[in-house]
């Protein structure tokens, strides 16, 4: 297929099944001949992922026009071209070429976001298409711990929690790891495999309440050494995290890695497009 340069490609798939993980967390498994291309699903590798609008069939996606695709694409009708999110991988299978995609439902009926309604609608065989890695050493991997990092340090909402499994699973066994995860419901926690040495804290965030993973932070004893810090979530979340690590805590601002996966009061279409503005 004709891809966005040579580090990723377009991988058109389907639901094979889905699972409820848990109240506001659902897992898509999505498979296709075409994932035996998909070259990386560790770590906290994320994608874009192109959903099909109601009443259509396959999601509507010029990605035949090569590394022209996204103008193409945003030539579109809103109301006609496919509905694009980004995603983490949970994890991936090479026979039969499988992924896993948990997605973190918000809202309800008409106050849902178009994800969130496809995906608790979504049956076997729907169709979809992943824009993802076509190389295994991409930049779509944020996680990459120096080999002298004392320990490391994870901070992340619901939103992560798929990148949070994935890169726990990855991680060497031994490696010294803190991990705050903060989910909407006790009924989210999950029983995550991680490395021996891996301390993880679950925060359950009241509705309506602000976060609770600055404050946790802020209470706790971090270890001796210089961290490597991985911080995702809620973007104004995620610099408060950052800040505190950095101006408080005084680690190395090259030592944290941080990514707003989504901001209070912006959907990411906004976002996209503030961002496509930007850079005009």
């Amino acid at each position: 297929m004709t891809g966005q340069a040579q580090e990723y490609d377009f991988f058109p798939a389907h639901v094979v099944r889905t699972r409820r993980l848990g109240p506001t967390l659902l897992r898509v498994t999505f498979g296709g001949e075409a994932l035996r291309g998909f070259a990386s699903g560790g770590r906290d590798q994320s994608f874009s992922l192109f959903l099909p609008r109601p009443g259509q069939a396959e999601p509507n996606l010029p990605y035949a026009q090569g590394e022209g695709w996204f103008a193409a694409w945003r030539a579109l009708p809103a109301h006609e071209r496919a509905v694009m999110r980004s995603y983490t991988i949970r994890a991936q299978r090479a026979e039969p070429p499988e992924v896993d995609v948990d997605f973190a439902l918000h809202g309800t009926g008409a106050d849902a976001g178009p994800a969130t309604t496809w995906a608790s609608t979504a049956g076997p065989g729907a169709r979809v298409v992943l824009l993802g890695p076509a190389v295994a050493d991409n930049r779509s991997v944020a996680f990459r711990p120096p080999a002298d990092a004392g320990f490391v340090l994870l901070l992340a909402d619901e939103t992560a929690l798929p990148a949070v499994g994935g890169i726990l699973e990855w991680l060497p066994a031994g490696t010294r790891t803190l991990a705050w995860i903060e989910v909407p419901d006790a009924a989210d926690i999950q029983d995550l495999p991680a490395p021996g040495g891996a301390d993880i804290t679950w925060l359950v965030r009241a509705p309506g309440a602000p976060s609770g993973l600055l404050p946790a932070l802020r209470a706790a004893g971090l270890p001796d050494g210089a961290p490597y810090a991985w911080i995702a979530g809620e973007s104004g979340t995620v610099k408060e995290l950052r800040r505190h690590l950095v101006r408080e805590r005084g680690v190395d601002r090259r030592a944290v890695a941080f990514s707003g996966y989504w901001r209070r009061g912006a959907s990411e279409d906004r976002l996209r497009e503030e961002a496509y503005a930007g850079q005009s």
